[in-house]
C-alpha cells in the first residue's frame, strides 16, 4: 500500500545523497577530466543501479514514481544505512499506509507521567511528535529551564534548541547535537508528509537560521536512542552526560528522554548538587494540560 508523497522530496533526497558519494568508494573508475558535480554523475547512478539514466533522471525529477523493485536497488547503489533506507521508502509512499485519523491532542500517557515521577534526581523530558516537550521533571528544569515558562504552542525541543540563547550556549557541542536534532525531525517529516504543524516549525526555522537551512536540505536522518551530551551550565559548570531516549509501544510517538551521569564522576556530583538545589520553580504537570496538538 502507499501513502501521500512529495516526488520532489524524494528527488532531493536522491540528489543530496550521491553527492555524498566518492566514485572510488562506490566501485566506479576515478574519471580523469575534473568532475563539475560533487559526488556521482546520474548516469553514474544509474548504471550502479541497473536502470536507465532517462529513467533515473525522470525520477529526481519527480515526473515518475518509482516501483519497489527500483528502490531496492538504489538502496544498494546509493548505500544507504537503515536510518537512509527507511527514509527512502517514505518518501516513496511505499510504506502500509493505514487509514489516517485525524490526530488528537497530544497527552502525556499516564505510564509515561509515573515514570517522570519516579526519577526524582535525573532529568527527563517527554517528547512527542515534531520533538514537543509534552512533559518534563523538576530535574530538567534545573538543567535546562523552566518549560512552564515558554508557551505551549512554543514548548519544542528543536525551537529552543535553535532558538533559545541560554540553551544554545549551553550546548558545548552544539553544532553536533543540533544537527541530530534536525535528522531526528527528517524522520518525523517522512512518517508525517501533511503535517502543517511539522511545515510551519520547518518554515520557521529555516527563515531564522542558516544553520538549520543547510542540515535540512542535506536530509541526513537519524533514529538513534542514545548518545553523550556535553554541557556547560552556569550554576554547576561542565556536565558530560548519557542521553537515551525510549519510544512508547503503543504507537503515539511519545519518547521518554533521560539524561544521566556515570557513578563517582565530576558529572555525578555536579547533576545531584543541581537537582538537589533546584528550586520548585514549576509544576511539571501543568503540560498535560496545554501539549501541543497532533
Amino acid at each position: 500500500m502507499t501513502s501521500h508523497t512529495d516526488p520532489r522530496a524524494l528527488g532531493k533526497f536522491l540528489r543530496a545523497r550521491r553527492a555524498q558519494l566518492d566514485p572510488g568508494d562506490c566501485g566506479l573508475p576515478e574519471a580523469d577530466t575534473q568532475r563539475r558535480v560533487a559526488g556521482l554523475r546520474r548516469e553514474e547512478v544509474a548504471h550502479l543501479a541497473a536502470i536507465s539514466v532517462d529513467y533515473y533522471t525522470r525520477l529526481e525529477q519527480g515526473r515518475v514514481r518509482a516501483s519497489a523493485p527500483v528502490l531496492a536497488t538504489l538502496v544498494r547503489a546509493l548505500r544507504l544505512d537503515d536510518d537512509q533506507k527507511t527514509y527512502l521508502y517514505e518518501l516513496a509512499g511505499r510504506t502500509d499506509d493505514r487509514p489516517r485519523r485525524r490526530r488528537p491532542r497530544q497527552q502525556v500517557r499516564p505510564a509515561m507521567r509515573r515514570l517522570l515521577d519516579q526519577l526524582t534526581g535525573t532529568p527527563a523530558l517527554v517528547l512527542g511528535r515534531r520533538l514537543d516537550i509534552l512533559a518534563w521533571n523538576q530535574a530538567a528544569v534545573a538543567l535546562y529551564t523552566d518549560f512552564a515558562a515558554v508557551p505551549a504552542d512554543r514548548r519544542n525541543y528543536l525551537r529552543l534548541l535553535f532558538t533559545d540563547p541560554a540553551i544554545r550556549e549551553m550546548h558545548r557541542e552544539w553544532s553536533h547535537d543540533a544537527r541530530d536534532a534536525v535528522a531526528a525531525l527528517r524522520m518525523a517529516a517522512a512518517a508525517e508528509p501533511d503535517d502543517p504543524e511539522l511545515d510551519g516549525l520547518v518554515a520557521e526555522l529555516s527563515a531564522r537560521d542558516a544553520d538549520f537551512r543547510t542540515w535540512w536540505a542535506e536530509h541526513r536522518v537519524n533514529s538513534a536512542t542514545y548518545g553523550t551530551k556535553q554541557y556547560r551550565h552556569p550554576v554547576v559548570g561542565d556536565l558530560t552526560l548519557d542521553c537515551d531516549t525510549w519510544n512508547g509501544a503503543d504507537g503515539s510517538g511519545q519518547r521518554l528522554m533521560v539524561l544521566t551521569a556515570e557513578t563517582g564522576t565530576p558529572s555525578h556530583d555536579a547533576l545531584r548538587i543541581l537537582t538537589s538545589w533546584a528550586p520548585e520553580r514549576a509544576d511539571p504537570r501543568r503540560a498535560a494540560d496545554t501539549a501541543p496538538r497532533g
